[in-house]
């Protein structure tokens, strides 16, 4: 019989278990501590992934012309999709990293959009940019109200940059 199992043996009958028994069980026990602390931590950035591809709210696409080297664009239009509706948009502090491109677009999901009037704002960084497959820069704003727009970029090698003040969207009246 193994001394760890003799020991567990030893403290059925009533005896004492020894010091080393009782320091196994101690790591033991911490080690299924820390695997439940491991799988509720991972748990909630399952829930928090998920709650990012829920839904969204509105689409919004996003066009500009040509962008002089060195000098990035401020972006001109767009057009939300909301509710099946199309309302046209206006963009700026939207600046792009690449030099001498002719045409810039770019698409993106638009969240916790409640109502229309929430969508006009400043929009501030929410994490950094990031270079997704293909090459495509992605970006993720979030403005005063709470709304979320995540833009990925559909001309492959531009990144998004975000003026010093932020993006400021509003729906064209």
């Amino acid at each position: 019989m193994s001394r760890n199992r003799r020991a567990d043996t030893d403290s059925v009958l009533g005896k004492r278990p020894s010091k080393r028994s009782t320091t196994i069980r101690k790591e033991w026990s911490m080690r299924k501590v820390a695997m439940a602390v491991t799988m509720v931590a991972v748990l909630a950035l399952v829930g928090i992934v998920r709650a990012e591809e829920a839904t969204p709210d509105a689409t919004i696409q996003l066009k500009a012309g040509s962008i002089a080297a060195g000098v990035g664009v401020s972006w001109g239009s767009g057009t939300l999709t909301y509710k099946g509706k199309s309302h046209p948009i206006s963009v700026n502090g939207l600046s792009v990293g690449d030099v001498g491109a002719t045409k810039i677009s770019a698409s993106g999901k638009v969240y916790n959009l409640k109502k229309l009037e929430d969508f006009d704002g400043n929009y501030t960084a929410v994490g950094t940019g990031a270079t997704v497959a293909g090459g495509a820069g992605a970006l993720t704003a979030q403005n005063q109200n709470g709304v979320k727009v995540n833009l990925v970029s559909t001309t492959q090698g531009v990144k998004f940059a975000l003026g010093t003040a932020g993006i400021d969207m509003k729906i064209k009246k």
